[in-house]
């Protein structure tokens, strides 16, 4: 085990609490503090990436309790991802939310916005079905706090609606947990794979129900349909960095789809082999033709890009429901493209909102923006990449999930649906950028806040990342296909972590 593989879980929390102590020194102070924590992370996720690169599961056993009675932090491809993606997304939006003074809106924004990336690294290390349920806990109790950062009536009605819809998901996962836990006796994600195939005919369906009950769960926080309605509402009326962090809050519950359902409930597990993947598929299906419908009806641009936020993880979703190596490998792919563009995009609705005054976001025709031939130019890129066009990154990762699904038997719907949906987001989003930087009046008493050119450096290293994609596509599709090949190996991880031992234990 290297001594790496829990840093990034012990960094936020420790830095949550050194930030704590700190506000008496003032916001300044804790916003250096912060700054050198989220960048020592995206450097510890570095190595964490780099040690995972091997293809050895880094196991660490809490406690010395050995699998599975005690608690198992998992390092592997798949989780080092994750980490990394989420310390580089984090460190765009802290910085941007310093640059715009965000963070003073409200208290405690600092220390929140630790104890989130604390939730979120738990989230993807853990290798225990209940402690991923803290872990969840862990991060939506944050998110409750930076969602309402800075107040007001809409941010208080959408955050009611967030808290309220989260707590039914923590109530549910309870009653999923406690069940698989009364048919399998165990919760241990590698343990409860070898215990599922061993489950008697008359617990099979049980277990099934325990599995959809869980993936339920898992579809609130992704924002699966029909329970996708949280989402819009959140992350249109939360602050720009709090939304571009909340970005990877919906691949939370996709990650936890690939993990639990598809460690547990794989080829190996009999009859109850890949009980989840027809709901996600079709219930995917139905959430990206939704969110391309949201993405036209939209009266604000806020508000149109939380539904190309939806559209992108429904578009995961179809790739993970199409359940082969070939669409697990296009998922990370496209997986990094959205959650980073899909950020930038956030950011570039709140430069937008400021520049045109009392108009803000609203898809009416208002004075120019600041600096309106780089502004647009960044948001039409941002356009282009979201909504799948070429050359960039968007493209190549829907060509690769389209490609994937040419054998499945639902290829003419997935293709109908997917090419249809990105038809109707690109009309969308070309009539809200011709609202926006062409349909402007020349009103000289109204006057909006000029660019703030420090806090849009944020944006373009986050919009950087699409073309560098493409550029870099080959090295990145291998790694996304050894990402899916260490995955379909369950049998791998079951071993690292059944056989990794206590200190002063005994091998077998």
């Amino acid at each position: 085990m290297s001594p790496f593989t829990m840093m990034p879980l012990l960094l936020p929390l420790i830095g949550g609490i050194l930030i704590l102590m700190a506000r008496p020194a003032g916001l300044q102070t804790q916003r250096v503090l912060n700054l050198i924590l989220v960048s020592l992370l995206v450097g510890i996720s570095l190595v964490s990436f780099n040690l995972a690169s091997t293809g050895i599961q880094q196991v660490v056993l809490l406690g010395n309790w050995q699998a599975p009675f005690g608690i198992v932090v998992v390092l592997d491809r798949l989780s080092a991802l994750m980490l990394l993606l989420t310390a580089l997304l984090a460190l765009g939006a802290l910085w941007y939310a310093i640059r715009t003074d965000t963070d003073k809106q409200g208290q405690h924004f600092h220390v929140l916005f630790q104890l989130q990336l604390f939730g979120l690294n738990g989230a993807f290390m853990t290798g225990d079905v209940f402690n991923l349920f803290v872990f969840f806990e862990v991060l939506l109790l944050a998110s409750y706090g930076l969602l309402l950062h800075g107040g007001g009536r809409l941010r208080t009605r959408a955050g009611l609606h967030y808290v309220v819809i989260n707590l039914v998901g923590s109530t549910l996962f309870l009653f999923a947990v406690g069940t698989l836990y009364g048919i399998l006796g165990t919760l241990n994600i590698a343990d409860m794979a070898v215990a599922v195939q061993n489950v008697p005919a008359e617990d099979q369906g049980i277990v099934a129900t325990a599995a959809v009950l869980l993936l339920v769960v898992f579809g609130i926080k992704a924002a699966m349909f029909p329970l996708y309605l949280w989402l819009p509402g959140a992350y249109a009326y939360t602050s720009a960095p709090v939304a571009a962090l909340f970005a990877i809050m919906t691949k939370v519950g996709l990650y936890s789809i690939i993990r639990v359902h598809g460690t547990v409930f794989s080829e190996s597990a009999g009859d109850l082999a890949f009980v989840h993947v027809q709901w996600v598929l079709l219930l995917g299906l139905i959430t990206l033709a939704l969110a391309a419908l949201g993405v036209l009806a939209a009266r604000a641009l806020r508000r149109q890009v939380a539904y190309l936020i939806l559209a992108s993880v429904a578009t995961l979703m179809v790739s993970i429901g199409i359940n082969n190596q070939a669409a697990l490998t296009a998922t990370f792919y496209y997986l990094v493209h959205s959650t980073l563009l899909g950020a930038a995009m956030f950011l570039v609705a709140d430069v937008i909102l400021h520049s045109r005054g009392i108009y803000a976001d609203s898809f009416t025709k208002a004075i120019p923006v600041d600096r309106p031939v780089l502004v647009g130019g960044v948001f039409m890129l941002l356009a282009i990449a979201l909504t799948g066009m070429p050359p960039l990154s968007g493209f190549f990762g829907k060509v690769m999930i389209l490609n994937a699904a040419l054998q499945h038997a639902w290829v003419a719907a997935i293709f109908s649906v997917v090419l249809i949906a990105g038809l109707i987001m690109i009309i969308a989003v070309c009539r809200s950028g011709s609202l926006l930087f062409y349909s402007v009046q020349r009103d000289k008493s109204q006057k909006g806040a000029p660019l703030n050119s420090s806090s849009f450096v944020a944006v373009i290293m986050l919009m950087l990342v699409s073309p560098l994609m493409v550029i870099f596509a080959k090295p990145l599709n291998e790694m996304s296909t050894q990402i899916s090949a260490q995955l379909y190996d369950q049998q791998a991880y079951i071993n690292a972590v059944m056989e990794t031992r206590s200190y002063g234990g005994t091998e077998k």
